[in-house]
């Protein structure tokens, strides 16, 4: 069980933190605080801006809805970065919001929408992406939050590809070879990894003769039942993360 304290209110403030300051939340965080968790005058709150780690600070009241954050002592500091992309076709609402929640509660750092031929949500809200990678980081103990960026056409997203990453291509057609077995060979190399899924509609087969040109990718299978494009982002994630990620 990871040393985290899960009882008190934890907040992503834009910093920086540090001893001595002072952060003035919005209405929003204010109202949560004060009508939602009912926190009142020096109760505790537990801060992390992202750079600085996880800070606890003091709530001041500044008139009747106001509130400013006192950070007094850091509690953990911030972990090395993690370099773990997820490259994903927009879902609805629903099912894109639970992705991109459990990739952040995954150690994703980075989410890139891509636009793909099946591709069936061509349209993207990043302001409300970001919001809930803020909220996974913020329920589960994270000190950082996922880079969201603005879709992209598949093939943009892969020109001027980092040279070193590893592009782990959850493949529909691959053959059903434990994917564990198939990553084991790549423990250990640097450059930073990269998992890419597709929509509901899968892969079209333009799309598939490209991505096994190219030498920077690995194939993989998800076992033999067909999963959901978000829960398959979920189940891909974790076989990267149990063999060449932070699991080990």
């Amino acid at each position: 069980m990871a040393s985290y304290d899960f009882t008190s209110v934890r907040l992503f403030v834009e910093g920086p933190l540090a001893a001595g300051g002072e952060i003035e939340t919005g209405r929003d965080q204010a109202n949560y605080l004060l009508n939602v968790m009912r926190l009142a005058e020096g109760d505790a709150v537990l801060l992390f801006d992202g750079a600085n780690g996880e800070w606890r600070a003091r709530l001041r009241r500044d008139g009747r809805k106001a509130v400013r954050l006192v950070p007094e002592e850091q509690m953990r500091p911030q972990p090395p970065a993690g370099d773990l992309w997820l490259l994903f076709a927009p879902l609805k609402h629903a099912r894109f919001d639970y992705l991109v929640q459990k990739a952040v509660e995954m150690g994703a750092s980075r989410l890139q929408p891509v636009i793909t031929q099946h591709t069936q949500v061509a349209r993207v809200n990043t302001e409300r992406m970001r919001a809930n990678a803020i909220e996974a980081a913020e329920q589960c103990g994270v000190l950082a939050v996922a880079e969201c960026h603005d879709p992209q056409p598949l093939a943009k997203a892969l020109d001027g590809w980092s040279p070193g990453r590893l592009l782990v291509f959850c493949d529909e057609g691959a053959a059903s070879a434990n994917p564990v077995e198939v990553l084991a060979p790549f423990r250990g190399r640097s450059g930073g990894v990269a998992v890419l899924v597709g929509p509901e509609g899968g892969f079209s087969q333009d799309e598939r003769a490209m991505l096994h040109k190219r030498a920077d990718t690995v194939a993989i299978s998800l076992g033999p039942r067909i999963l959901r494009a978000d829960t398959a982002g979920v189940a891909a994630l974790a076989v990267v993360q149990a063999t060449l990620g932070d699991w080990r």
